[in-house]
């Protein structure tokens, strides 16, 4: 069993930053991705898209969010981070953070994050 807690979702506006941080009540593997999906307001059933995620030796982003979203990862504490920078109402969405453990995906509640201009 893995527990995911996220904190530091808020309510900003347009440009403005914020940073997510999960942290993992069990060790993570470093071999193994552990990032952050979002689920945008509306969207139908549970479409959730990946946002970014790390491992050791590989980074990924999506292409929305590359050179604004920053993801780094203490594998001593297993936590994930990720930063924000400039803001766009298109990013609004609960995040999720993800972790990967003996195959298994595991899932934090969501913290929201919410752009106005």
């Amino acid at each position: 069993q893995v527990q995911l807690v996220e904190s530091g979702g808020g309510s900003v506006q347009t440009g403005g930053s914020l940073t997510l941080s999960c942290s993992a009540s069990t060790n993570i593997q470093s071999n193994n991705f552990m990032g952050w999906y979002r689920q945008a307001p509306g969207s139908q059933g549970t479409q959730r898209e990946p946002v970014a995620s790390i491992r050791v030796g590989s980074t990924y982003y999506r292409n929305s969010v590359e050179g604004r979203f920053t993801i780094s990862r203490d594998y001593a504490q297993n936590v994930v981070s990720m930063q924000i920078d400039n803001l766009k109402s298109e990013d609004t969405a609960t995040y999720y953070c993800h972790a990967i453990k003996a195959g298994v995906d595991w899932w934090g509640q969501g913290t929201q994050v919410t752009v106005s201009s």
